[in-house]
């Protein structure tokens, strides 16, 4: 059996019976970036019963596997899929009050992540807003730890329930057993088990994250650790994202991209100095943004780091048909007419710049699809 884990960090089979087919196999119309070949066969689930019969019975048959979310955070290879992909639909949002002023949200892995973060909002709870905007489906927002503006998803998680695949049960797994740090958890790039929902903590006083992130609170005119009212915070969050080409706009090439290609690098304490010296030697005295890690080490800005390896903004790959977004240097973006090779040819000619300028080796954060960088 092999499985591969798309943007929605679920997987899942196919049972014709009980999925509906999709009208095309192409794979590039569930995906931000817009590239990637056909499937073998391509189905939807549309709520969890279906999904866990789904995986539960390709699993049996050892099919080889990839689910489709909101195909926000995916390279998939020209050529395609050589299996069965199954694209997630389902549905359901509750709420749920914990007394204290908290509220528990639930809601299933295939709804809209900025739906719900919307919703919340209107609602007037708290805990959510900063991560506005953020393109995807609710389901992957544990598996990758999604995080913008000083907020990750680790904060207000309580559970998930999850397909266990090796045992076949659903079960359901607290926050601080899944593994979560940046930008990861112990389910990503993993075919264990199935995001099914996810419960999260809110609060009932209409107040914001306190703002920790510099940008943030320059544009919102507040000090450190300020709170405001969560609408204040959603539309300065979507301002400042709209203002980097991260919110989907299919009239946008800009925004035809898979958001930050490559997560900022946390470079160890026996490296740093090193690092630092060479970042000094091209750039000069000035400031290096960095961020206190674990044991000594520092995380650095994958951004700050590609433009002053020699890559501007709408810097251009091969044939101007794929380039850095005009707004963002971390979002690699599809200018109408590329392919995944060209996509891949601009990742690995900036990777391999800032690694030769700086000695800092950049990860790609999406998943990829039967390609390599």
């Amino acid at each position: 059996m092999t499985t591969v884990t798309s943007s929605s960090m679920s997987e899942g089979g196919a049972v014709e019976a009980t999925a509906s087919a999709a009208p095309s196999r192409s794979l590039a119309r569930h995906t931000t970036l817009r590239l990637g070949g056909p499937a073998t066969e391509l189905v939807t689930a549309t709520d969890s019963e279906q999904l866990v019969e789904l995986v539960r019975t390709a699993d049996r048959a050892g099919t080889r596997l990839l689910v489709l979310g909101g195909g926000s955070n995916l390279v998939v290879s020209d050529e395609g899929f050589d299996g069965k992909a199954v694209r997630i639909a389902t549905s359901g949002v509750t709420y749920d009050r914990l007394g204290d002023g908290l509220v528990r949200l639930t809601a299933e892995a295939g709804e809209d992540w900025d739906d719900v973060v919307a919703d919340t909002v209107r609602r007037g709870l708290g805990g959510l807003e900063c991560l506005s905007g953020i393109p995807g489906l609710t389901g992957a927002t544990p598996v990758q730890n999604v995080g913008a503006y000083g907020v990750e998803i680790s904060g207000p998680l309580m559970s998930v329930d999850l397909l266990d695949r090796p045992t076949g049960e659903v079960r359901t797994v607290p926050a601080d057993e899944l593994g979560l740090s940046y930008r990861s958890s112990l389910l990503k790039r993993t075919d264990r088990a199935v995001v099914l929902r996810v419960r999260l903590r809110l609060r009932e006083d209409g107040l914001s994250e306190p703002v920790r992130y510099g940008e943030l609170a320059g544009e919102l005119g507040v000090d450190p650790d300020e709170r405001v009212p969560v609408e204040r915070a959603r539309q300065a969050v979507l301002r400042l994202r709209g203002g980097k080409g991260m919110v989907l706009d299919r009239d946008d090439h800009d925004t035809w991209s898979a958001g930050s290609f490559f997560t900022n690098p946390i470079v160890g304490a026996e490296h740093l100095p090193g690092v630092l010296e060479r970042i000094e030697e091209r750039v000069g005295q000035q400031r290096i943004p960095r961020y206190p890690a674990a044991d000594g080490a520092a995380k650095l800005s994958a951004a700050w780091l590609i433009e002053r390896a020699g890559f501007a903004k709408g810097y251009a790959g091969p044939g101007g048909r794929v380039g850095l977004s005009t707004k963002h240097t971390l979002a690699l973006t599809n200018r109408g007419s590329a392919t995944t090779v060209d996509l891949l040819s601009l990742a690995s000619e900036v990777r391999d710049g800032v690694w030769d300028t700086f000695g800092v080796l950049l990860a790609p954060e999406p998943v990829l699809v039967d390609c390599l960088l």
